[in-house]
């Protein structure tokens, strides 16, 4: 991957997470953490990786986002000088919870020896 297209990377990822901090007024955003942000080679297309800190409430918060996405591309739009801003397309990140899933099985693992052992 391009050197370049690394720096835009990062610097979407600090400026979405400006705008979410500053300009988004809902507080359903407010446990929101930019995960990871990917940008396609040709720079139309930018994927943005969120961590919702409420499980229950990662639906309704990927909701609100995507309504949000002209808003959100047009700040942007303001805040950074490249030639074509690319389209902004939200997902939820599950790293965290497969994390925890491989954990529990291998917790699991680890106490049934422990009682078999017993």
């Amino acid at each position: 991957m391009s050197h370049r297209i690394e720096k835009i990377e990062h610097l979407i990822k600090e400026e979405i997470s400006l705008i979410f901090l500053n300009k988004m007024q809902d507080p359903a955003l407010s446990l929101l953490t930019i995960t990871n942000v990917k940008v396609s080679p040709d720079l139309k297309l930018c994927k943005i990786y969120l961590s919702v800190f409420d499980k229950d409430k990662r639906e309704l918060v990927l909701q609100k986002i995507k309504t949000s996405t002209g808003y959100l591309r047009s700040e942007l739009a303001q805040r950074i000088r490249i030639r074509y801003i690319p389209e902004l397309k939200f997902f939820i990140d599950d790293t965290a919870d497969y994390v925890e899933k491989i954990e529990n099985l291998i917790k699991k693992i680890h106490d049934d020896d422990r009682q078999r052992e017993s």
